[in-house]
């Protein structure tokens, strides 16, 4: 057990050199990692919330407003599907009470209209043995031959549960885009999400995050004005749509477009923000996929002279004319851009729009004080934790409790490499978990030498009771530890945020404890034994 060979002294000796590089970057200041050689790591450890500050916000899905856009939709699909040929009579198409209601004028059609309408309930997902599963909606007829599509109870939950799992998708690109280091994202009951990004600018965090972003082109109808259809009712299949009030230009101007979009933001490849070569005013390009750039160029061939709305979130950005088809793939958005205002969209864009609006019902900023008392307070625990251990191991073990000791540096230095290595997020939960880590370090070293001691009380002859030491401690040490770091990966699968930070600092100490308390001990004590061949045991 004392022997090893030699390339096994030079894995231990790469895997230190490996874990005090990897530790490097977080040692200098950050506008010095660029300059650091090519060859060396430069990740560097990541501060959590309660560390560097940032932004703690808690969303809500907008119910309502998922249900009045799913409702308009099916009313548009009743359209449709009615319109089919051979066509259905119908009247009094609309949103009533929570649901979508026709009355067929023919009741010789109802059957038929029946018939189809039934199409439209929506099958979500399918059940055991063939079921249909749980159907969206539920058609219900009434008096005067009526028919009427509600949600069904199951069918509206699934769709919500099925909305959070979207919109942490969602949020989590506009995130990443903005650059924020391992934000936290995550489902909080069954219609919530909480965001929590250490860092960056938290009134853009939640701008960016509280966004639908939904983006959609609309042809205009210049049959009627906006003006009169806001005072009378606008022609069947189309809506009033207005400017934002914050348009500089002209605020609530109303349009009617179309209520089918020509093109959504899910055709949409690629958005950056720019500058128009004319007026050099910001605006945002945008690029469409193959398919909705054919629809584009099919749509403005149809369409030269007329209005062609940009709409973001039932707003029109801007609507301009139509002068010749556009064919290539390509435009470009402008408004009454900023160069701030540009770029939030072009993120937004890129990301996808939300399913549906979510609702801030909780919003906390934690400032960058509250994180230096923490990373002060959690030094001073960690330094004193050290001295302690460290002196009480000398005084207790003498030159073993030195080895101790530096395993116990090395054990710290790993941990901390291998923070960096994999860009974790360090938490004061983690910082907890790594002061626990050097105590429960140093109790596999009293394991093994109380081990050599009673090897040593049997007779045995130092060097064989140091081998017997270390042999016969090996599996206590592994079934602690075995044991712990099954408890931490419990604790990364079922907790959350700080809980998840104590247990990967947990589980990644566990590792470097058996590896520098056994490995890197052992392997430090068979040199010392090498040179000096020991007659006692200074233990």
């Amino acid at each position: 057990m004392l022997h090893f060979a030699r390339w096994q002294s030079t894995a231990i000796v790469l895997v230190i050199i490996v874990g005090i590089f990897a530790v490097i970057p977080n040692l200098v200041p950050t506008s010095w990692v660029s300059g650091l050689p090519s060859w060396l790591p430069k990740e560097r450890i990541v501060l959590g919330l309660d560390l560097q500050g940032g932004a703690y916000l808690l969303y809500e899905v907008d119910r309502q407003d998922y249900i009045d856009k799913r409702l308009r939709s099916l009313t548009s699909d009743v359209r449709q599907s009615l319109r089919t040929e051979p066509r259905i009579g119908y009247t009094g198409l609309g949103v009533i009470d929570g649901g979508v209601q026709v009355r067929v004028r023919d009741a010789t059609q109802f059957d038929q209209a029946r018939q189809r309408l039934s199409e439209l309930t929506n099958p979500l997902a399918g059940g055991l043995f063939g079921s249909s599963g749980v159907e969206e909606f539920a058609l219900s007829e009434g008096s005067n031959n009526t028919l009427r599509l509600t949600f069904t109870e199951e069918g509206l939950a699934q769709r919500i549960r099925s909305i959070v799992d979207q919109s942490i998708e969602v949020v989590r690109r506009r995130i990443d885009e903005l650059g924020t280091t391992e934000p936290n994202i995550q489902r909080q009951g069954e219609d919530r999400i909480l965001v929590e990004a250490p860092g960056g600018n938290p009134e853009q965090l939640k701008a960016l995050v509280g966004t639908t972003a939904q983006l959609t082109f609309h042809i205009v109808d210049t049959s009627i004005s906006g003006e009169e259809a806001m005072r009378t009712r606008p022609p069947a299949g189309t809506m009033v749509l207005t400017t934002s009030e914050d348009d500089p230009v002209e605020p609530l101007r109303p349009y009617v477009v179309e209520e089918q979009p020509l093109l959504t933001g899910e055709d949409l490849v690629d958005a950056q923000p720019s500058f128009q070569q004319q007026t050099n005013e910001p605006v945002v390009t945008f690029r469409l996929t193959t398919g909705g750039a054919r629809k584009f160029g099919q749509v403005t061939s149809q369409n030269v002279g007329r209005p062609f709305a940009i709409v973001l979130d039932d707003e029109v950005i801007s609507a301009p004319v139509i002068r010749e088809p556009i064919t290539g793939g390509s435009g470009q958005i402008s408004g009454s851009f900023t160069v701030q205002s540009a770029n939030d969209l072009a993120i937004l864009l890129r990301a996808g729009a939300l399913p549906a609006a979510l609702t801030l019902v909780e919003e906390r900023t934690v400032g960058p004080g509250l994180g230096a008392d923490s990373i002060a307070a959690g030094e001073i625990a960690a330094i004193v934790a050290a001295v302690l251990v460290a002196g009480s191991m000398i005084a207790v073990y003498g030159l073993f409790g030195v080895f101790a000791n530096i395993a116990l540096v090395l054990n710290v230095v790993l941990i901390l490499g291998l923070l960096s290595l994999l860009g974790a997020t360090l938490t004061l939960p983690g910082i907890a978990g790594i002061v626990l880590t050097m105590g429960m370090a140093v109790d596999a070293n009293v394991l093994i030498y109380e081990r050599i001691k009673d090897e040593a009380r049997a007779g045995r002859t130092p060097i064989l009771a140091i081998d017997a030491g270390f042999s016969r401690a090996l599996g206590t040490i592994l079934d602690a530890n075995i044991t712990t770091l099954i408890a931490a990966v419990i604790l990364f699968q079922l907790g959350s945020g700080p809980i998840r930070g104590f247990a990967v600092t947990l589980a990644i100490g566990i590792l470097t404890t058996v590896f520098t308390a056994f490995v890197f001990t052992r392997w430090m004590v068979a040199i010392w034994v090498r040179k000096r061949r020991p007659t006692t045991i200074p233990v």
